[in-house]
């Protein structure tokens, strides 16, 4: 019996079976996805751009830590150093100020033992002795203070010319002196720790 073809009349869509679902098959029989395993590595493992941002903003961060770490040092450093300059500013004006305090005080007994010699010279009843005696003992005074502050006398008498410390007014035959020596000291000299403050005037010897 012959088996007649169905005619598709034209303007009729013609019906196709239905195709069953592989998948949903598969996974109704227990089947494990051959794709799951590929999806979780891809997952889990870095994605490249995400990594890179991830360093760069690490970085960045690290770099801006320790840049704020170099400003802060660098603050503290500024402020030590202002203070540090202040400080010198101050000792420098207290030294330049208070210097001379400890030669005051002690010059300060000189004038008050000045003072009671002078006031004793002005009495009736003075006694020359005494204010001789006085008069001795506060230049001693007075000298044991310049040389306490290194002060030093030049005097001299005898010794060989030095012109960067006697100061020559005239020249004098002296018979009993090598020419060139200081025959006489009109005016003493002073050095404080070794510079001269001021030249002693002196008769300077020559040939008879």
């Amino acid at each position: 019996m012959a088996v007649e073809e169905e005619k598709v009349q034209p303007g009729e869509v013609a019906e196709t079976p239905a195709e069953p679902v592989v998948e949903a098959d598969a996974e109704a029989q227990g089947e494990p996805n051959p794709f799951e395993g590929a999806t979780q590595a891809a997952s889990s493992a870095p994605a490249p751009a995400a990594g890179t941002g991830g360093d760069l903003t690490s970085l960045l961060e690290d770099a801006r830590s320790r840049a704020d770490d170099h400003w802060d040092q660098l603050l503290r450093s500024r402020a030590e150093m202002e203070n540090l300059r202040r400080r010198h500013a101050s000792e420098l004006e207290k030294a330049h100020k208070y210097a001379l305090d400890s030669f005051v005080k002690d010059l300060v007994g000189v004038r008050d033992s000045l003072e009671l010699a002078l006031e004793a010279a002005r009495l009736e009843t003075a006694d020359l002795a005494k204010l001789r005696e006085g008069t001795d003992l506060t230049l001693k005074q007075l000298a044991d203070v310049m040389t306490r502050f290194g002060v030093e006398r030049l005097d001299p008498t005898g010794e060989p010319f030095n012109p960067e410390y006697h100061q020559a007014i005239t020249i004098q035959p002296r018979p009993d002196l090598a020419p060139n020596s200081v025959a006489t000291v009109i005016q003493k000299g002073y050095v404080l720790n070794g510079r001269l403050v001021r030249p002693a005037m002196v008769i300077v010897s020559s040939a008879a």
